[in-house]
């Protein structure tokens, strides 16, 4: 009887499919990888299976119609989307709204990063067996939902934002601010309660410690940004370095851990979501008095409803920013603002000739670019890894689609 060793043994490099329709990737991704056994030799992402088209729609739509398509680009946080983009424009038509406008902004920014970094927690928890930590994020990320609904109108794609303001002229008043200090008093219990779970989970450690490394040098050249930057020791948030809608009256930390691995995207995650909150506090304690809206002599700005129903002037001036063949129109140039999104830099470049609608508009979305390094930190790694290591990465799909 001959006894088989390691190196009598003939094996076969074998291709398979990861995706793109598979309950793990959270969307539309395919990976087409490359095994020896278990063992991971090549990933390489595939893109572009919602064919959305959304730069090319943007050219066909006023500045802001464009909104309702920025919702759809990264559908859970579709807020700091609207806000990039609003931002971008506002930038060329040289508008800043009101300092009471900028904090509901940032108000509203946060509570999409926390929602967001709640889903992609819990999800990736919810990938490797942990259920609970899944249910107690979501319930939170209703929550936070149900203020979205009951400012904006919208419960998921807020649709919120418009050049110089925001959509509806209804107040941010005293009843907003008290349910969003009831969401942040339960939100703290809940991620003190997460992490109690996961933080010195043997089963998650050795799903998370040592897998999916990046290191910092790599990060940078590679161009990662937000959690999968940070995660690998960058200090590097755009609210610091290039503030915007007043983040620099706010006082929070940012949030670096040194491992690079997966369990350390986990830990800048959840610091992120808690430093979000000391920024709301701030914000909802030192709410400036004040319009919303930026009042512009350019008609620029939609005019308050009351003035639309009220007076000729005010129906007028609606009628000439909204109908077709008409609303205003930009001076020539090209501008690009950018903005810290929950998964990183994510950036406008609009081009205007003049006309109504934008000639030219290109997205800089962070899960594209983060999602280059999927190869590089798969390669040598157990196939099982896929899922967590992919996880990190909070890809969405829309935000890949070109």
């Amino acid at each position: 009887m001959s006894i088989a060793t390691e190196s009598s043994l003939k094996t076969e490099k074998m291709k398979m499919n990861f995706g793109p329709q598979h309950p793990a990737t959270h969307g539309t991704l395919r990976i087409e990888m490359e095994l020896e056994g278990e063992t991971v030799l090549s990933a390489k992402p595939e893109i572009g299976f919602l064919h959305c088209g959304f730069e090319k729609l943007c050219e066909h739509k006023s500045y802001n119609q464009i909104v309702n398509i920025t919702d759809r680009m990264n559908y859970l946080s579709p807020f700091c989307n609207n806000l990039a983009f609003i931002l971008a424009a506002e930038k060329l038509f040289d508008i800043q709204i009101p300092k009471r406008g900028q904090y509901i902004r940032v108000i509203l920014a946060e509570l999409s990063r926390i929602a967001d970094h709640c889903l992609s927690v819990g999800a990736q928890a919810l990938d490797l067996g942990a259920f609970t930590a899944f249910l107690y994020l979501f319930e939170e990320r209703e929550k936070i939902y149900d203020v979205m609904e009951m400012v904006s109108g919208n419960r998921l794609m807020t649709t919120y934002t418009r050049v110089g303001g925001f959509a509806r002229d209804r107040k941010f008043t005293q009843k907003y601010c008290e349910e969003i200090r009831r969401l942040t008093s339960t939100l703290y219990k809940t991620i003190n309660e997460v992490e109690k779970l996961l933080n010195n989970n043997k089963i998650f450690h050795g799903r998370t410690v040592g897998i999916g490394v990046i290191s910092g040098e790599e990060a940078v050249n590679y161009g990662l940004t937000g959690p999968c930057l940070r995660g690998s020791g960058i200090d590097w948030d755009i609210r610091v370095s290039h503030p915007y809608c007043s983040y620099e009256d706010f006082d929070f930390d940012v949030p670096i851990a040194e491992g690079g691995d997966i369990f350390s995207r986990y830990l800048v995650r959840m610091e992120e979501m808690k430093q979000s909150m000391r920024i709301v506090e701030q914000a909802l304690a030192n709410f400036p008095d004040g319009p919303e809206n930026a009042e512009d002599e350019d008609k620029y700005v939609l005019p308050p409803k009351n003035e639309v129903y009220g007076t000729i002037e005010g129906l007028i001036h609606q009628f000439e920013i909204t109908m077709e063949n008409r609303g205003f129109k930009p001076p020539k140039g090209e501008v690009y603002f950018r903005t810290e999104a929950p998964n990183g830099e994510l950036g406008y470049f609009i081009v205007s000739d003049g006309g109504r609608n934008p000639y030219r508009v290109r997205v800089r979305p962070p899960s594209l670019v983060n999602y280059q390094v999927l190869e590089p930190m798969m390669k040598n790694q157990m196939l099982s890894d896929t899922v967590s290591v992919l996880g990190s990465l909070n890809i969405i799909a829309g935000e890949l689609d070109r």
